[in-house]
């Protein structure tokens, strides 16, 4: 299982929020490619970018700290956040970005994403499905939608898609534990799915039950900015 930290940007700081809340964010550093440097010097191959001003607006906002990121580094970045048409996708490509995560395009330009699987190839292309209470929720989370959760994810199922990054809002920056029987039942029906788990890991034994029921991966935050937990022995037990 790929343990994967995460780098959250807004005003070009590194932040987390709670609970998807952009009131309650906390500032963890004003330079994200040094956090970014640590997280490599430390093991770590992947690395989970989102433009939180990106997520909420109609474009990608934080290029400059992306590029830094991408053309300093050795990591694989998934970069989501703000990615909304074609030229937007180009350019996180164009920056170097390895994969890129589409949440809100999935539920209101269902067409980009296919197309995008088809251009890019569906290595390139993960599923990004934020949901609170089984409900799909966009925008920088602020916008509810009609969509449950399974049936969202069965609809890109049906089309391909390889991976998925599976948010539960309400775990999200709470250090809480992580959404383990959701994401096992996700697991049980969509069997061929490299899902990776996001929201709520914040100790050794989260990372346990992730691993034993499946998933291909987990996302880390603030329990890494926290220090609850190392990421080098972490990723020495389970991988990167």
């Amino acid at each position: 299982m790929k343990i994967i930290p995460a780098i959250d940007i807004y005003e070009g700081k590194c932040v987390r929020l709670l609970k998807g809340d952009y009131n309650l964010k906390k500032e963890y550093s004003s330079n994200p490619l040094l956090v970014a440097k640590e997280f490599e010097n430390n093991g770590a191959t992947n690395l989970h970018v989102v433009d939180l001003e990106g997520a909420k607006s109609n474009t990608i906002i934080n290029i400059g700290v992306l590029r830094e990121i991408c053309s300093n580094t050795n990591l694989k970045v998934d970069f989501g956040g703000g990615i909304k048409t074609r030229d937007d996708i180009s350019l996180a490509f164009d920056l170097g970005v390895n994969q890129i995560t589409l949440g809100s395009v999935a539920v209101t330009n269902k067409d980009l994403l296919i197309d995008s699987l088809n251009v890019y190839g569906k290595d390139k292309i993960i599923l990004g499905a934020d949901f609170l209470d089984n409900v799909i929720k966009i925008n920088g989370w602020k916008t509810t939608t009609e969509h449950n959760l399974f049936d969202f994810i069965n609809e890109y199922y049906s089309y391909g898609i390889k991976y998925a990054i599976i948010t539960d809002i309400s775990k999200d920056g709470a250090m809480q534990g992580s959404s383990v029987e959701i994401y096992s039942k996700i697991i049980e029906k969509f069997p061929d799915l490299n899902l990776i788990a996001s929201g709520g890991v914040t100790y050794e034994n989260d990372l346990n039950k992730l691993k034993h029921i499946g998933c291909y991966g987990a996302i880390m935050g603030k329990a890494l900015y926290e220090k609850r937990i190392d990421l080098k022995n972490m990723i020495k037990q389970y991988g990167s």
